[in-house]
């Protein structure tokens, strides 16, 4: 095994155990509530996650753009500079988490009716929302800190704070739940205790990273602004591009919605399947920006070349391995998630389209990675919008005649055309 390819794995595999992280405390938080309340808890907690997943993940750019230009710095050994990107991400990210803690109210209203939390589910999310919505500043800034262990070569930090969170949510959350009786509002708390102790967890761990450097910070100094209006410019950029993804994804699931209960359940089943491969291929995009933005900042485009050849090399050999699993054990998975027969006889059906689902997203993973390391902000906005027009086109050409068919066939063909257009933008920039 090549330096590279070491490389890659001891800054892909945290990462990849702080992705598991996620969808197991969202499962520890449904599992209390169902059996503490009743199916009206139980969508409230769904309809809340949904509610703070979609907002922040609105201004993941905030992460991305932190750490491709962290970890040009690093490669340049531009250790203020890094220092600077830090101070400059966390302002905006606290300025911005800020403001939603401001405006809680009319967002609450306009996210209540944009996800339909109305009658009992609304009662009960309410108070979630309420308490939750305080750790916005400390949910954003967070991504700001994530994104600069990254960009400085570290993702073992990421992934000890992933699993602190998790495991101070979860007990908190069972102690109010269970001990104190406090219902959907114990899990609010404890949420909302693990988010801001994390992020404080970061912010203390962040000066570790630069005192190896011979780095000190200055605790009092205020961020200045200079380079703040380029960062503004990327995180801008960004922005619009993480439309073009909520746009399709939202869709994606609104469409399956209006096709009835069953080909709803069956798509949000399937969608698992992606879900999964998506948490092992973001591992290998995380390795892709620190590695790709340190080989830029260094000048060493020899290097560069190589991480991009070994990266999807890495990547093809993981889309492969999924797509044998999904071929041969679709069937099972599917009965694995669900007991109830007419769904999973449904799913089978769509089942050929999982199962292209990692060679179709392999190019838009490996990519995207490697453009936040080299900041090709614009790149990434061109073939996000390009491949989001693909979708509607097709959907709207084919849904009459092939009906749930034609939305898989969008969501493939979108995923990759955006791996397409990054190729031809990246051999052309």
């Amino acid at each position: 095994m090549t330096t590279i390819d070491r490389d890659i794995l001891r800054l892909a595999l945290p990462s990849i155990v702080s992705n598991i992280t996620v969808p197991l405390l969202g499962l520890c938080d449904v599992t209390i509530m169902g059996h503490i309340g009743g199916a009206s808890s139980i969508g409230a907690i769904a309809v809340g996650s949904m509610i703070f997943n979609v907002m922040y993940w609105l201004f993941v750019f905030l992460r991305m753009s932190t750490s491709g230009l962290t970890a040009q710095a690093y490669g340049g050994r531009r250790w203020e500079e890094a220092r600077a990107i830090r101070r400059r991400g966390l302002l905006s990210a606290l300025a911005v988490g800020g403001a939603m803690v401001v405006l809680q109210v009319p967002l609450r209203w306009l996210t209540f009716w944009l996800f339909q939390a109305d009658g009992e589910v609304a009662v009960f999310c309410k108070p979630y929302y309420d308490i939750c919505i305080w750790g916005a500043p400390a949910v954003l800034g967070g991504y700001v800190l994530m994104g600069w262990f990254v960009g400085m070569q570290n993702t073992h930090y990421p992934m000890a704070i992933a699993i602190g969170q998790n495991v101070v949510n979860i007990a908190l959350s069972l102690l109010l739940v269970v001990g104190f009786g406090m219902g959907i509002r114990g899990l609010a708390v404890g949420t909302l205790v693990a988010q801001w102790g994390g992020f404080l967890a970061a912010l203390a761990l962040a000066p570790s990273c630069l005192s190896l450097r011979g780095v000190k910070e200055a605790v009092r100094e205020i961020p200045g602004v200079k380079g703040s209006f380029g960062l503004v410019r990327l995180e801008g950029v960004l922005f619009l591009r993480t439309l073009c993804l909520v746009s399709v994804n939202l869709y994606f699931t609104s469409a399956g919605a209006a096709q009835g209960a069953l080909i709803l359940a069956a798509n949000t089943l399937l969608m698992q399947f992606f879900m999964v491969y998506s948490y092992m291929m973001d591992g290998f995009a995380n390795a892709g920006e620190a590695l790709a933005g340190r080989y830029l900042g260094a000048a060493d485009g020899v290097m560069l070349r190589l991480t991009v050849r070994r990266l999807f090399g890495w990547g093809v050999a993981v889309a492969l391995l999924f797509t044998v699993v999904y071929w041969l054990c679709g069937a099972s998975l599917l009965h694995l998630f669900t007991t109830d027969a007419a769904v999973v006889l449904v799913a089978q059906d769509y089942l050929p389209w999982a199962v292209l689902i990692p060679v179709a997203g392999l190019g838009a993973f490996v990519w995207d990675g490697i453009f936040i390391g080299t900041t090709l902000s614009r790149g990434m906005l061109l073939s996000c919008f390009i491949a989001a027009v693909a979708f509607f086109a097709l959907w709207l050409l084919f849904s009459p005649s092939l009906h749930n068919h034609a939305l898989w066939l969008a969501l493939l063909v979108y995923l990759a055309v955006r791996g397409l257009v990054q190729t031809v933008y990246w051999k052309n920039r």
